[in-house]
């Protein structure tokens, strides 16, 4: 009897201990950052948002909670440009593949009045005073990011989520308020590379700006006024960079494909034309990819 007693007992340990493999193999680890594109509004000095939770999605499962963000924690996204990003928290994660994150926001409520008190999602000017963004259902459903990633098992996966203001942030209506739309995209830091180089015979007084396309789908009509004040000029830009003081540009977190980069010219924020477009520009994973342009060439 007692060695019945043993034998149950080790066949209990060892299927407990056998669970505890299966779970720990099932799990691996998420890190997850944020960055941004620039902004098109030349006055505009910081594009602030309160995140409350994040919030992740699996394939077929439901929504759980990102526990390695503490919140609430406010960003100014526009300190996240050429490529600089904030890490926003990391933890052990169930391994399989996920495709939606979700910002639960901090921000005010459309038709709850223009000047709420101390909001927390605002923009800030250089000739003016701060205004709140108004994020439809950002504190409700959320904001969400798209796109896929796989969290392995026993391993890890870092993903980046770009924000871009200069889609996201549209002035609207008569009394000029702010929303702010959800336009995010997801990379995995591990398959992403970059492309930057330097710019030479600019316009004097003209700012430069760089959009990257995916290759074949930049067309003229990308250019033309927005017919309304809820979309942005070239909205199927992957990402953008305003060439700097140093005459360069950066254009990070993209994943390995071939781009074209659409050259603008604008001043004082007012966009100006397309000067050219430089085709066929390869990124690799992990990897930066150097491409000059010379605006008398194009």
């Amino acid at each position: 009897m007692k060695k019945l007693i043993r034998l149950f007992m080790v066949l209990v340990f060892a299927l407990f201990a056998f669970a505890a493999c299966e779970e720990n193999d099932s799990k691996g680890t998420l890190t997850l950052s944020i960055t941004d594109a620039p902004i098109d509004m030349t006055n505009v000095t910081g594009v602030y948002i309160k995140v409350n939770e994040i919030q992740i999605n699996k394939s077929g499962s439901d929504w759980v909670t990102f526990e390695g963000f503490v919140g609430p924690q406010t960003f100014n996204i526009l300190e996240l440009t050429n490529g600089e990003s904030v890490m926003m928290g990391s933890i052990e994660f169930e391994a399989g593949q996920y495709n939606q994150i979700r910002f639960i926001l901090d921000a005010p409520e459309m038709g709850g009045g223009l000047n709420p008190s101390n909001p927390g999602c605002y923009i800030t000017f250089s000739d003016g005073p701060d205004q709140p963004l108004f994020v439809p259902s950002g504190g409700e459903s959320g904001w969400k990011a798209v796109g896929s990633f796989k969290v392995p098992e026993n391993g890890d996966v870092a993903i980046t989520a770009d924000f871009d203001a200069r889609k996201s942030v549209m002035k609207q209506g008569a009394n000029d308020f702010y929303i702010l739309k959800p336009t995010i995209r997801l990379i995995v830091d591990g398959q992403a590379g970059k492309i930057v180089g330097g710019v030479t015979n600019i316009p004097e007084g003209v700012d430069i700006i760089i959009y990257a396309y995916e290759a074949g789908v930049y067309t003229a009509d990308e250019a033309v006024d927005p017919i309304n004040d809820t979309t942005a000029r070239f909205p199927n830009a992957i990402t953008s960079d305003k060439v700097d003081d140093t005459d360069s540009y950066c254009l990070a977190f993209l994943a390995p494909k071939t781009y074209d980069l659409v050259v603008t010219s604008s001043i004082d924020g007012v966009f100006q034309e397309v000067l050219g477009i430089v085709e066929d520009v390869a990124v690799e994973s992990r990897k930066t990819t150097n491409q000059p342009i010379d605006i008398s060439s194009l």
